[in-house]
């Protein structure tokens, strides 16, 4: 057993907390003649005292030997070799002993390529930060630390491995996730760790959009999402990621509206509820929407023309950044739309929006915004009334508008004071941020039923076959040559 190796105490890991199949690795490996340690997050959540979401194993063996010792195994990555040991809907990563040799990178210092095997020693100095740096035998019961990581983790410091500076240079993605640790686990910085964050925070320009899409699910659908964001502006990495909605951030209402939804998905996932992440992009990119379609109308676009036009841009600004899935921009649109409608629930439309398969996204995000200081005249509670109403009741509500005006009231906007003082309808059963039981694909999963009609549904089909019955009049065109520019 060499210095940096010491023998647990039974105490200080809950053996019942380590995946039998990452067990059946390391023995299969240590069987086979190679070195097997249990490394990185997992580790560390397991002298926490935490249950760890996934286990990841280093070993010497190379990763073609892995794949000939497995075969329910595949070999993944460009950068870096590693292979997946799969186990129904288990995943163990298993990567071999990296070298301290020099990578392939840019001239920037990210690295390009990194495929250079060595021991474990060297393995370690190639780690991020030295609670991730320690290295667990479960069949020995034997804690490998190079880097005085338990000590760190003692203390709760989070301390970067090697130059700071050097090691944000190679991957400007280890910046999110100090962040990321930090927030979630409640640790303090290293100064050392700490400093060059601002000052190199432009460098997340140069992670390519996919893999900051991953990266920042990871940071804000962790259960600490609101923890993050602070920290994530504290240190000006949000103007770098979110750069439309960068001066927006600043304003009250709409800063509000972004904690308001993070915090909602904070409960739902500590709940252990199901969630979308395009609720939260909705809330991040919300203000950037409104101000564009306010410029557009201001210019002498329709309405609804200037709200399709500005979900596009906005959309299209932050793809350059961050590739957000079609499955997700489309559900943040949905979301944008239907605000503008939900105030015009006259007669038989109240029906119509309440059956439409993201109403029930709209209306969170609704009460969201009424939560946020945003004064939408009674708009949020008329439509939770709305829902908690009988059959016969809702045509009443909505006939009501008919005849004592049209239901416009409550338009979309980012001015507006007043609101419901407070913001804590956010906290109640009204509305939980993004209750609208959605898996991450953004499906719906219950269906949202309300009075007998599938809010998943159609929801149209009588409107259409009504239509049917008789020749639409035409629109009228509108008096004037046509607006230039319109798309």
């Amino acid at each position: 057993m060499s210095d940096a190796d010491m023998t647990i105490d039974p105490s200080d890991i809950d053996d019942s907390l380590i995946s039998l199949n990452a067990r059946k690795v390391i023995r299969r490996l240590n069987e086979a003649g190679y070195q097997a340690y249990l490394v990185g997050g997992g580790v560390r959540d397991l002298l926490l005292g935490l249950t760890p979401k996934d286990f990841d194993v280093a070993t010497d063996a190379l990763p073609d030997e892995v794949l000939e010792l497995f075969r329910n195994s595949r070999a993944i990555g460009k950068r870096f070799k590693i292979v997946h040991v799969r186990f129904g809907r288990e995943i163990i990563e298993v990567a071999t002993f990296r070298a301290a040799a020099e990578p392939e990178q840019a001239d920037s210092g990210l690295i390009l390529s990194d495929n250079e095997y060595g021991t474990l020693k060297e393995d370690v100095e190639r780690r991020d930060f030295t609670v991730n740096a320690l290295y667990y035998d479960p069949e020995a019961n034997v804690l490998h630390d190079e880097v005085g990581g338990l000590a760190d983790l003692k203390a709760r410091r989070l301390r970067l491995l090697g130059d700071p500076e050097a090691r944000y240079r190679e991957d400007p993605v280890r910046m999110l996730r100090a962040i990321r640790f930090a927030a979630k686990l409640d640790f303090d910085f290293d100064p050392e760790t700490e400093q060059p964050i601002r000052r190199l925070a432009h460098l997340i320009q140069e992670i390519p959009p996919a893999r900051l899409f991953e990266e920042t699910l990871k940071l804000f659908m962790n259960g600490s999402g609101v923890e993050c964001f602070e920290r994530f502006r504290d240190y000006e990495l949000f103007d770098w990621m979110f750069p439309a909605a960068r001066q927006c951030a600043e304003d009250p209402e709409s800063l509000r509206i972004m904690e308001l939804a993070l915090a909602s998905t904070d409960r739902r996932i500590n709940a252990e509820k199901s969630v979308t992440p395009a609720f939260v992009f909705a809330a991040f990119l919300w203000p950037p929407f409104v101000d564009e379609k306010a410029t557009l109308v201001a210019n002498g676009m329709p309405s609804s023309d200037a709200s399709h036009e500005a979900a596009n841009s906005v959309v299209a600004d932050q793809q350059s950044v961050i590739s957000i899935p079609k499955r997700f921009t489309g559900m943040m649109r949905d979301i944008w739309q239907l605000q503008f409608r939900l105030p015009n629930r006259a007669g038989k439309r109240a029906a119509a929006l309440a059956a439409h398969r993201r109403f029930r996204a709209a209306y969170d995000f609704l009460i969201i915004r009424e939560d946020a200081g945003e004064d939408l005249d009674g708009l949020g509670q008329w439509w939770t009334d709305y829902q908690d109403a009988s059959g016969e009741k809702q045509k009443d509500m909505a006939n009501s508008l008919q005849t004592g005006g049209r239901g416009r009231g409550g338009g979309a906007g980012r001015g507006g004071g007043g609101g419901r003082g407070g913001g804590n309808k956010a906290d109640g059963n009204r509305a939980d941020g993004n209750s609208l039981g959605l898996n991450i694909d953004g499906n719906s999963a219950d269906g949202n039923t309300l009075g007998g009609n599938s809010a998943g549904g159609n929801g149209g089909g009588q409107n259409r076959r009504r239509r049917k019955r008789g020749k639409r009049k035409p629109k009228e065109k509108p008096a004037g040559p046509p607006i230039s520019g319109n798309v």
